[in-house]
């Protein structure tokens, strides 16, 4: 992790390079958003300040180089992540991690991966990156309030009131609802239920 710290100012270039300045900022304010939580919930600072800079790496490319290395990750996607565009910056974002950088970490490249969609069974710092990219300081989106005191509060409380806001938003549009977030939404409300149960005891 120390060899990938010390390439941070590499990093940034690339990052000035690729990103528009606002997805610059947000991509720096996401970084500190995810080591704030990192050290709330016992994660690994160094890798959530890296998942957190290099997440939307892939953001603003063409989409032809987006959808070449998302299918060039190997991974299998859902159908609903190759039939929205909108969604392909993150594996996308993975593969070029891994394959143009050099950055091999599964930890990381899993965070990166699924930071728009969430998943079930999403790792520590998958969750870290997930909520850190919805509170980062410039998001000035209806209820981001809401979760930024559930972030300070219970995580995964933050990712459930992260997917039902995704869900409810593609709901409204008549978009479709990708199987990964609705994972994670039935998973974290599974959860929470199960919690409070135990709280009444």
């Amino acid at each position: 992790m120390t060899e990938l710290l010390n390439r941070e100012e590499e990093f940034k270039a690339i990052l000035r390079e690729k990103l528009k300045p606002s997805r610059y900022e947000h991509s720096c304010n996401v970084a500190a958003a995810a080591v704030e939580l990192a050290e709330r919930y016992g994660g690994d600072r160094d890798k959530a300040y890296l998942a957190g800079l290099l997440h939307d790496i892939e953001k603003n490319a063409p989409f032809e180089e987006q959808q070449k290395y998302m299918l060039q990750l190997g991974d299998a996607l859902e159908p609903e992540v190759l039939e929205t565009k909108k969604l392909w910056h993150a594996p996308a974002g993975a593969a070029y991690l891994r394959d143009e950088l050099g950055v091999v970490d599964a930890d990381i490249l899993g965070a990166v991966k699924y930071h728009t969609t969430g998943r079930p069974g999403m790792t520590l710092l998958e969750k870290i990156i997930y909520v850190a990219d919805f509170i980062s300081a410039e998001r000035d989106y209806n209820g981001v309030e809401e979760v930024r005191e559930t972030a300070l509060r219970d995580l995964d409380e933050a990712c459930f009131v992260g997917a039902e806001y995704v869900l409810k938003k593609l709901l409204k549009k008549g978009r479709l609802l990708n199987a990964d977030t609705v994972g994670l939404y039935n998973e974290e409300a599974r959860f929470l239920t199960e919690q409070r149960k135990a709280e009444t005891l």
